[in-house]
């Protein structure tokens, strides 16, 4: 019998080597995990759970939630993680259109999700619960030693739900080969080996957590500090007997905040990566001055896992995402057409790869929509290759601004903006505008100290940029607005400001 991920894990895995360490001082060795996934394979096996049913997993981080995903590997099942800040009303939604066989909560959600369950026909079970009657507890009594589900290459391993922050969302069907690949590239390209310790702490719900940190873990046969979320003093605290910390760029925001952050520190540190959302230039170069140590900053979505990634070795350039994966195909193409684009040119960024997903879950006409004739998926995201080939994104193609008739893409103001003294970040949005189209519309954060007002913005944008692409506003806020992977969420922008320019008269 052949399981094509999972056997992957298991031949990189020596029983006796650390695996998991917690902050409470638990500790799991591959041989632990080898087990207790064998013995939560069984379980999920005497709930009727067979080769491609749906696992919809809303559960808090932790081990046994990691090793319930691997359980679903091992008995061929599909993993579905869902994030936890997700309402019932969300709930009611991925698990009307997944039909999960099965859907495992905390326990105090078990209540509120059994009638949605009920709804689509599901089993609902906790996972852990000291009252009893979980699945932990159900497998107290199964057999670790179990067979583990026969699973090619093409078949699906597990279904990510897309944010859905431009309609309704949509399921990715990831395969055994897409995570498998991926991971194996990841491995090899930033130097994972059995002796590397990974500080962990991301959201298991997410591609960048689960299929990135964990995933690459187990094939390196490495061990992790399993956080249950991101402290900065924590982090720093375990940097000495750690290698790798992969994080999102609050992560590294949140470090320079700590006195502590210096080259002495992060000595035992041999590589730092950031990704789920761009990476500021200013945190990039602040964090190589302090810790010598330059990020390595990637770039991936939920459809493909990881499709670039700046070099382990050579230039880390602030700003870019780096070269495409091994296996990787990558272009920039005409938004529109698909045609070829001059060099340097902004475009549609597009993949195609062994990483790139199966499809959507059940909508075959939006999967058919997304790819090209020869392959190629078109990410919905805008970017641009410089002379040395590194990739920059620009932005999203639903966040770029028509405004005038003019094309104006965010990404090229929010830098001229960043950079300014005084500010911490901006994000630029369209907003309705009467007399063109969309109004460029600034929304920035100021350092606490900073005497800067909307004047001295436009003032300073006026000598950087086309008039047709300076903010027609500026707008001070405390805080950006993010999702759970530190993504500005600029819909919830252009909801806030869509009525900024309603009663200003045509001119």
């Amino acid at each position: 019998m052949s399981n094509h991920l999972f056997d992957a894990i298991r031949s990189a895995a020596r029983p006796a080597a650390p695996f998991i360490e917690m902050l409470d001082g638990r500790r799991w060795t591959y041989g632990d995990m080898l087990a207790l996934s064998g013995r939560l394979a069984s379980a999920l096996e005497t709930l009727q759970v067979r080769p491609g049913d749906r696992v919809a997993v809303q559960v808090e981080k932790s081990p046994e939630a990691l090793m319930l995903y691997l359980a679903c590997l091992r008995v061929g099942a599909v993993y579905l993680p869902l994030n936890t800040a997700y309402t019932l009303a969300e709930l009611d939604y991925f698990i009307g259109d997944a039909e999960p066989r099965l859907v495992v909560v905390s326990p105090p959600a078990r209540d509120g999700i059994l009638p949605v369950a009920g709804k689509y026909g599901a089993h609902v079970e906790t996972l852990d619960d000291a009252g009893g009657g979980s699945l932990i507890e159900l497998s107290q009594d199964e057999s670790p030693d179990f067979l583990d589900a026969e699973r090619g290459p093409d078949d699906l391993a597990a279904i990510l739900y897309t944010s859905g922050t431009t309609g309704r969302s949509k399921g990715a069907m990831l395969t055994h080969e897409n995570l498998l690949s991926n991971a194996t590239t990841l491995r090899d390209v930033w130097r994972f080996t059995s002796v590397d310790r990974l500080i962990h702490a991301l959201p298991i719900f997410h591609t960048h957590g689960l299929f990135v940190a964990s995933n690459v873990t187990l094939l390196s046969g490495a061990s992790m500090y399993f956080l249950p979320r991101f402290d900065a003093a924590e982090a720093l605290r375990l940097m000495p007997s750690a290698t790798v910390m992969m994080g999102v760029p609050t992560f590294y925001v949140r470090l320079l905040q700590q006195a502590g952050l210096t080259r002495d520190a992060a000595a035992s540190m041999r590589l730092f990566v950031s990704g789920s959302a761009p990476l500021l230039a200013e945190t990039h170069r602040a964090f190589a001055e302090r810790t010598g140590h330059a990020i390595l900053e990637r770039y991936g979505m939920t459809e493909t896992n990881m499709n670039t990634s700046n070099p382990y070795d050579g230039e880390r350039r602030a700003g870019t995402v780096g070269f495409p994966l091994p296996g990787v195909s990558l272009r920039v193409a005409d938004p529109e057409s698909g045609g070829p684009i001059a060099h340097g040119e902004t475009g549609m960024i597009e993949v195609r790869g062994p990483n790139v997903f199966k499809g959507y879950w059940r909508m075959p006409e939006k999967t058919k929509a997304e790819f090209r004739d020869d392959g190629f998926f078109i990410t919905g995201d805008l970017g641009k290759l410089d002379e040395r080939g590194y990739v920059h994104i620009v932005g999203r193609g639903k966040d770029l601004v028509i405004s005038g008739g003019y094309n104006i893409y965010p990404k090229e103001v929010e830098v001229e903006i960043d950079q300014m003294p005084g500010v911490v970040e901006s994000a630029v949005i369209g907003v309705p505008h009467p007399d063109f189209g969309e109004g460029v519309t600034a929304v920035v954060v100021r350092k606490p100290e900073a005497v800067l007002d909307e004047g001295a913005v436009l003032d300073a944008l006026k000598e950087r940029l086309a008039r047709y692409k300076q903010p027609k506003r500026v707008i001070f806020v405390d805080d950006l607005p993010r999702n759970t992977m530190g993504k500005v969420q600029k819909n919830i922008l252009r909801d806030a400001y869509a009525g900024l320019y309603k009663d200003m008269a045509l001119h």
